[in-house]
């Protein structure tokens, strides 16, 4: 008997595992989680200059296409054109995850005339320069899309783009999958690293750049009352400013820069801090994976009140405390608050764990993430 013909997907994005990022995450878990229905591909570019590399990452056909450079945070490559138009032409469906000018022309290009999902992460925020030329692509592309995968109905009231595409915009939040995280085997990775083995272990991890509000939170720490030391875990732009800024506070004993770490041992952070922050300070962060990911092993989270998806993660005065933006003094009272109660401490990590497996499990995510990839499929 001929077999069953199985539908095509094309994944697409600036980059893919091991890159650590949000976006990253996302792309490799629906890769993962389709390719067992569907022949699945994924198109990205190398996270440095290089030539195109073909490969396979858990049984997922994986192409990194060529980089000659970057502009505006963007890889340049001549290679991603031709690469995309040889998966697209013969697929189903198309999944851009956004922001990614480069895909947007390059989906333009090839005159694909099939299924899109555009899978809309943040808007463009501070690359006005880029920007400029770019939104007409953008718009297009909205236009064109089938639909528009957002994680939270703050990703439409936010961004002044997908308003007037908000019928074509299905909420599909962002999974985890907590099974893989309790397989996880622990160890004190932050405790080893204590000046002061008495003292409560903030965590921060992501990369150390304007957003990411790292600087508001390394002033918000030399503010605090209570016995604290404070982690970093990535690496960025920022990290030597940081660092000097510590010393020029007088904290640098207390404030532990761990560099850019793997999986594992990441998962390892999560599972051994007693507070989890994500300081966020701009729209460029629209959900905060990480939350999540300390949110499964019982940890309360601070995050800020952006208008984004970040504070709908993890609910202030349920799961953490909520703070405003770019506000080190009302961060510092925060982290006082958590640090001084460990009943409360207690209280907001069970719920923080409690509302992962209810709404963020990643088998039901990626059901609905099929659901809108292909309708037709799972009618």
């Amino acid at each position: 008997m001929p077999k069953k013909y199985r539908k095509r997907l094309v994944i697409t994005g600036k980059a893919y595992d091991p890159h650590i990022g949000g976006i990253e995450t996302v792309m490799q878990q629906t890769a993962e989680a389709m390719r067992g229905k569907y022949r699945v591909r994924v198109v990205t570019c190398r996270d440095r200059i290089g030539l195109t590399s073909r490969e396979e990452i858990h049984k997922v056909k994986l192409t990194r296409c060529g980089v000659i450079g970057v502009f505006a945070s963007c890889p340049v490559s001549l290679s991603y054109f031709g690469e995309l138009r040889r998966y697209v032409m013969c697929s189903d469906t198309v999944e851009l995850h956004l922001p990614f000018p480069l895909s947007d022309l390059a989906l333009l290009l090839t005159g694909y005339k099939g299924r899109v999902a555009v899978a809309w992460h943040s808007d463009v925020v501070r690359q006005k320069f880029l920007l400029f030329f770019y939104k007409p692509l953008m718009k297009w592309l909205l236009k064109r899309a089938d639909v528009i995968l957002v994680a939270t109905k703050a990703h439409i009231d936010s961004s002044p783009y997908l308003q007037p595409f908000r019928d074509k915009c299905v909420i599909v939040p962002y999974g985890i999958d907590a099974a893989e995280y309790d397989r996880i085997p622990r160890r004190p990775v932050l405790t080893e690293h204590l000046s002061d083995k008495s003292a409560k272990k903030i965590l921060f991890t992501g990369r150390l750049v304007y957003y990411k509000g790292a600087d508001v939170l390394l002033e918000a720490f030399a503010r605090m009352r209570e016995n604290a030391e404070l982690f970093f875990a990535g690496t960025g732009a920022l990290e030597q400013a940081l660092k000097e800024r510590a010393a020029a506070l007088g904290i640098a004993e207390r404030v532990h820069f761990l560099g850019r770490r793997m999986t594992p041992e990441l998962r390892m952070m999560f599972a051994d801090c007693d507070i989890f922050v994500l300081p966020s300070v701009a729209n460029s962060e629209a959900f905060g994976i990480v939350q999540l990911e300390a949110m499964v092993y019982g940890k309360p989270v601070i995050n800020t009140a952006l208008p984004t998806g970040v504070p709908l993660v993890s609910i202030g005065g349920e799961t953490g405390l909520t703070v405003p933006p770019s506000d080190a003094d009302a961060l510092a009272q925060a982290m006082d608050t958590l640090c001084a109660d460990d009943a409360l401490r207690v209280e907001y990590g069970a719920a923080a764990r409690a509302r992962v497996l209810s709404t963020f499990d990643l088998r039901k995510v990626m059901a609905q993430t099929d659901k809108v990839l292909f309708p037709e499929e799972t009618t």
